[in-house]
């Protein structure tokens, strides 16, 4: 079709222009890179299939679609499984090889692999290259040459590491071939993507992205190390979607962090290093998708219960208990969560209810826009005490009244996403079932009419829990 020496980029979860080491790399060898999105039905519709994660991630392709016209090409779409259409594009348009950034999950190097044996049946080179992390995450072992299980040996490690420097950013592509078609970005109805909030946290794309991370080390980064648990403010970046997307690097958040310096920066910097620490534990141990890290908490060892109606009141953010009730509801709400809400809704099902983590990761998958399985996965199995960096579980069992008046002392955050508590007095705020019948009138909030009564008693559960580790353990 073409004489131009011509390559494909195929974008997955990296979809920006700035700092793109596979597409910088597919530019020094090629004249022409032709840019392609496949629409797989395995992710689409598939195990963690999310009907919010689809709604951000077709807004991220339009703003990536906006880039490249911008520089003179455009984004072509196809709608398969990738070892079927790339192979059939690259032989359409003349490519000689295919770059992608690299991606750590069983699914993704399972799905590479069989790409890679298309591509080289139809004579075309395969060239994967890292550039979804701030290192090539395969590289830090331990002095013994083994994996890292634990946080701070890795963060150790992880900062001795040589950095690459930022890839050029193309101000001009070649056009796409003469007569290709691009296709058509469908909406998430035209997919039979079922469900997802429409109001989202975060806006899609990578022009958002950029922007967020000006304002985030402008004018609140210097505070993190002080502020980042504090629920009732502006105290996190939320990146956190837009470096599950790739439409902000996380090698150039980095470098902009500690170029901006100080103990804020700092903190923020060892929070994108916990990201990379996940990634590696998941490359390295790809079993966790399914399993527990730990061989004594597997095979039916730790006690799960299986109770469809307290699972469905901690996923209706309808559990009595404020501060859980106001975390699901925002994620509900939004596709996004405050990650010390995170960790105390994640206590509150495994530690007080006695549910499996893996149910707990379902409803992240299914609600998150920064729903991936190596962050996922590695932070259910951290609260639920059997993954990996271990300590006792009694460490992880969070007290929802205790969590409340300490990260969200004046109710903001729970007012917020609980109306039904807006006028609940301070002091009452995180046990509102201890009021009096008088003060809950007063408070036009009477408890099992207006807000439900706790669905388990914190204190008990927490006895059973360490119990239930105990024997686990003792097995």
């Amino acid at each position: 079709m073409t004489s131009i020496p011509t390559a494909l980029l195929w974008y997955r979860r990296d979809l920006r222009v700035h700092d793109h080491p596979a597409l910088a790399r597919a530019l020094a060898e090629f004249e022409r890179v032709v840019a392609v999105f496949v629409l797989d039905d395995a992710l689409l519709h598939g195990r963690f299939a999310s009907g919010s994660r689809t709604r951000f991630m077709l807004g991220c392709l339009r703003a990536l679609d906006d880039a490249l016209r911008e520089r003179g090409s455009a984004l072509v779409l196809r709608h398969g499984t990738p070892e079927r259409e790339l192979p059939a594009l690259a032989q359409h348009v003349g490519a000689g090889a295919v770059f992608w950034t690299s991606d750590v999950t069983p699914f993704a190097r399972a799905r590479d692999g069989r790409v890679t044996e298309a591509l080289r049946a139809a004579g075309v080179a395969a060239r994967p290259t890292t550039g979804a992390y701030c290192v090539d995450v395969s590289l830090p072992h331990t002095k013994a040459g083994r994996p890292f299980t634990v946080f701070t040996p890795f963060w150790k490690a992880w900062e001795q590491l040589e950095r690459r420097g930022p890839a050029p950013t193309p101000r001009a592509l070649a056009p796409l071939p003469d007569g290709l078609d691009a296709g058509r970005l469908p909406t998430a109805d035209e997919l039979g993507v079922e469900g997802g909030v429409v109001d989202l946290a975060v806006i899609a794309g990578e022009p958002a992205a950029r922007d967020a991370l000006a304002l985030w080390l402008h004018d609140g980064v210097d505070r993190y190390g002080d502020r980042h648990d504090a629920m009732g403010r502006p105290s996190t970046s939320v990146l956190s979607p837009h470096l599950r997307w790739g439409t902000i690097s996380a090698g150039e958040c980095e470098r902009r962090a500690r170029e901006r310096g100080g103990a804020g920066a700092a903190a923020w910097v060892r929070q994108l290093c916990w990201r990379e620490f996940y990634a590696h534990v998941l490359l390295t141990h790809p079993h966790n998708v399914r399993h527990e890290h730990q061989q004594r908490y597997r095979d039916g060892r730790l006690q799960w219960d299986d109770d469809p109606e307290l699972l469905g009141a901690w996923q209706a953010g309808a559990t009595g208990y404020p501060i859980v009730d106001a975390g699901m509801r925002e994620l509900a709400a939004t596709g996004w969560m405050h990650n010390r809400a995170r960790l105390i809704v994640g206590s509150f099902l495994t530690k007080d209810l006695h549910l499996d983590w893996r149910a707990g990761e379902a409803w992240f998958e299914r609600l998150l826009l920064d729903g991936e399985p190596a962050q996922n996965n590695g932070n259910w199995q951290w609260i639920a005490s059997v993954g990996v960096d271990p300590a006792p579980a009694f460490r992880r069992i969070y007290n929802p009244a205790l969590q409340q008046a300490r990260h969200d002392p004046t109710g903001a955050y729970v007012r917020r996403w609980v109306p039904e508590l807006g006028e609940v007095p301070d002091e009452r705020l995180a046990q509102p079932w201890e009021m009096t019948q008088a003060q809950q009138r007063e408070a036009s909030c009477v408890i099992e009419r207006d807000y439900p009564a706790p669905i388990v008693d914190h204190a008990e559960e927490r006895r059973h829990a360490l119990e239930r580790y105990r024997a686990a353990g003792a097995g």
